[in-house]
């Protein structure tokens, strides 16, 4: 009964946020309100042309509009909150906090395993086109997609029961802008052992698993574009792959710098590496997959047109 007091002793977290100095509250309500519209507005557009259009009807597009959905919801976990604290609302309740925790890892991952899916897409495409019909099927593609969003969930559920455990006593002041793991662990007031063995075998395993699956992809389809004899086929080969492969590196590269590290070393410098995978990569995505696509941007165009016909006066 006293731990349970104990426990409840804290109702509510601070979060600092970006920046503690006045005059740049409005500058960075700005920036990010415009990053959190450009963002929906981009990844909504990629859902409605790929839905709209029977070109766009094929495995690798039907993983886009998954991932595009999962950045809106990914970014709405995370803006809207960081703009309430730009206008000096910086207060989050307990249970929003761990709320709020348990999407950011159940929607981040289910993204790593989403673009993990989409490099396996990519290497039967190139390395297998012969079976592609038959290997990437409707109704596995429904269960490779159902499988990136359920694994999420339950790695998610696992590390907010753990923190749901532990004890936190007068400090509540997160330094971060979001309530992250290593940020709520450091608050702490009771032993957090299990939390970091648990982060450091099973974290590692979730995040590291697709990043080792995408790796093994593009090293099989490196191998079978370097046989293509044609330097044109090279480049169709290469140009279907090269836009994953940016998403991929600016997702994982900002991943690993962040939670590959030691509880003790996190520090306030890991908050730019954070906005990377959570604002600025969801952001970027629609950009990245439409200007080096052309079915996509035809698609794109299609229902621009359809947009402009429907709202013009008959």
């Amino acid at each position: 009964m006293e731990r349970v007091n104990q426990t409840r002793s804290v109702s509510e977290f601070i979060l600092l946020g970006l920046s503690s100095w006045p005059e740049d509250q409005k500058p960075l309500f700005i920036l990010f309100l415009t990053m959190y519209l450009v963002t929906i507005t981009g990844n909504l557009l990629i859902i409605l042309a790929i839905h709209s259009d029977p070109q766009l009807q094929t495995p690798m597009y039907f993983f886009l509009s998954f991932l595009s959905f999962t950045d809106i919801c990914f970014t709405t976990t995370i803006v809207p909150r960081m703009l309430l604290s730009f206008l000096s609302e910086k207060t989050i309740s307990y249970a929003g906090c761990l709320t709020q925790m348990y999407f950011i890892y159940a929607l981040g991952n289910t993204d790593s395993f989403l673009l993990a899916v989409m490099a396996f897409d990519r290497y039967v495409a190139i390395c297998d086109p012969f079976h592609y019909v038959t290997t990437m099927n409707h109704h596995r593609c429904v269960l490779l997609v159902a499988f990136s969003c359920s694994l999420p969930h339950l790695h998610s559920l696992l590390h907010t029961l753990l923190l749901n455990r532990l004890t936190f006593c007068d400090n509540n002041v997160i330094h971060h802008f979001l309530c992250d793991l290593s940020p709520l662990m450091k608050l702490s007031c009771s032993s957090t052992f299990l939390n970091e063995i648990v982060i450091m075998s099973e974290c590692s395993v979730v995040l590291v698993t697709p990043f080792v699956c995408i790796t093994f992809s593009y090293i099989r389809i490196l191998i079978t574009v370097l046989k293509i004899p044609s330097a044109a086929g090279k480049r169709k080969a290469f140009s279907t792959c090269g836009s994953h492969l940016t998403v991929v590196t600016l997702f994982y590269g900002s991943i690993f710098y962040v939670y590959l590290q030691p509880l003790s070393t996190y520090t306030a410098r890991d908050h730019i590496a954070t906005i990377v995978y959570t604002v600025l990569t969801s952001m970027l995505n629609p950009f990245i997959y439409s200007l080096r696509n052309k079915d996509l941007k035809q698609g794109l165009r299609k229902l621009m047109g359809r947009r402009k016909s429907q709202a013009a006066p008959s």
